[in-house]
């Protein structure tokens, strides 16, 4: 073989190694690359159509944000809610309904003043309302008027609905909710305007209901005993009124609110009751609280209702006991009337 031979033989050869070489330097360098991230335990890296490595997106991080509804969630939901409509629908046990009782059709009425008389007694409300009452309300530090409630956890509902269901009770001892609230309202006007009021917390007919009447009784004359200066004495309740099962909300509008239309109900000595000859001094009180009620606040007040019962009214001759709409009104149209009436009775006292 010449010279020229050799040299052709060994040019082929290093030919071969070197294609040999690189085909092996590219099945290391792909090697090394999977066994580096397989050890990394990533899948975000793959080997393309072309035979390199691409590195595939990034996929967005879940987040705590509310996830976004789909259309099979909606329907869920929408299913939930019709449920609990259902489960709602299910536990109403009555409606409630909204009632105004009008004054104007009393059957006693005088100048401003409508009135129930359900005794047997003769009732002139023009003379009445022209006589003197025994005493005069004094603007210094003694107290002239003593609130009070004998049927304390009488409450309302807690919002505005047209039913109630099982679990609504008509009573609680949550003085955030119940009469004690209606009086701290009351107190707060007549101590604002610098008449000033006591406003006694006792829960009497908690816990039992039977003889609230004389735990009020014995409250009364132990504010009456220690502050001689008490002039007027009122007891602050709620009313109740139903239609089979469903529950009657009385109520009115005043200055564009819903209000819980209000009552005065008094004693006289009549039919049973003995005790009480100075019942009409409570009347003459109560017929001008009527009439002011209805000059600043018309249609507030229901017709007063005259009773043959005593209510601890024969305790003073200041004594007035009202009531402030049913347990079917809210707590906010009860809170508007107690602030009405506030109102009503800083004008009355302020006359006298």
């Amino acid at each position: 073989m010449s010279g020229n031979g050799v040299l052709r033989l060994f040019l082929v050869f290093l030919s071969c190694f070197a294609i040999i070489f690189c085909n092996a330097a590219e099945i290391i360098k792909k090697d090394t690359f999977f066994n580096y991230f397989e050890s990394k335990g990533t899948a975000d890296y793959f080997l393309s159509d072309g035979g390199e490595l691409e590195l595939v997106p990034e996929a967005p991080q879940k987040t705590e944000s509310e996830p976004q509804k789909t259309e099979s969630s909606s329907k869920a939901e929408s299913t939930a809610d019709t449920s609990s409509k259902q489960t709602s629908a299910e536990a109403v046990k009555g409606k409630i309904l909204s009632q105004y009782i009008s004054p104007y059709n009393a059957p006693l009425s005088y100048n401003g003043v409508y009135m129930k008389n359900s005794t047997d007694l003769k009732i002139d409300i023009k003379a009445l309302l022209g006589a003197k009452l025994g005493f005069k309300i004094e603007k210094n530090s003694q107290p002239q008027v003593l609130i009070l409630h004998t049927h304390a956890t009488e409450t309302f509902m807690q919002t505005d609905n047209d039913y109630y269901t099982a679990d609504f009770s008509s009573r609680t001892k949550d003085t955030s909710k119940n009469m004690v609230k209606i009086g701290s309202i009351v107190a707060e006007k007549l101590n604002s305007a610098g008449i000033k009021t006591l406003h006694d917390k006792t829960l009497h007919d908690s816990p039992q209901y039977s003889g609230s009447y004389s735990r009020a009784a014995e409250t009364i004359c132990s504010y009456l005993k220690k502050y001689p200066s008490i002039k007027i004495v009122l007891d602050l309740h709620r009313d109740a009124v139903t239609s089979g099962n469903d529950k009657v909300k009385l109520v009115t509008e005043i200055e564009g609110k819903k209000a819980a239309q209000v009552m005065l109900v008094m004693g006289s000595q009549s039919g049973s009751v003995t005790n009480f000859p100075k019942w009409q001094e409570n009347l003459k009180l109560a017929l001008r609280l009527q009439q002011i009620l209805e000059i600043k606040f018309p249609t507030l007040a229901r017709p007063l209702s005259l009773m043959p019962k005593n209510y601890n009214q024969s305790l003073t001759t200041g004594s007035l006991l009202l009531e402030f709409g049913t347990d079917a009104n809210t707590l906010t149209e009860a809170c508007f009337s107690a602030e009405l009436v506030g109102e009503a009775l800083v004008s009355l006292l302020n006359t006298l």
